[in-house]
């Protein structure tokens, strides 16, 4: 199992109108094709401006073709397109992890057709 640990940083003030464009344009394609994010939250301590979303893989290359078959999508282009528009976002970090074996079980994600 592979979990892709997302965190972006906006503008000060601009997480809720980030959040909504993505919600309009980005969420729906990546259900499509990723499923169910783990958890999707905002940052209320530490570093404001920021949120992260989890996602739950089979391994790398699930992962790997799950987002190709994403990036080929239109809507997604239609996505960061706008996201460029926007200039919410001003960092990105992602970090790849793996659960320690006594981890409580994380569910897989629920495929949205």
């Amino acid at each position: 199992m592979l979990l892709d640990v997302r965190t972006y940083k906006t503008l000060p003030g601009r997480v809720p109108a980030q959040l909504e464009l993505y919600k309009k344009y980005g969420y729906p394609v990546q259900l499509r094709y990723m499923g169910e994010p783990l958890c999707y939250a905002v940052a209320e301590t530490g570093e404001l401006n920021t949120f992260t979303h989890v996602w739950v893989y089979e391994s790398a290359a699930d992962r790997e073709a799950k987002r190709a078959k994403m990036a080929a999508d239109p809507d997604w282009k239609i996505f960061l397109a706008e996201n460029v528009k926007a200039g919410n976002i001003v960092e990105q970090k992602n970090c790849l992890m793996t659960p320690v074996a006594w981890s409580p079980p994380i569910p897989k994600a629920k495929i949205i057709s």
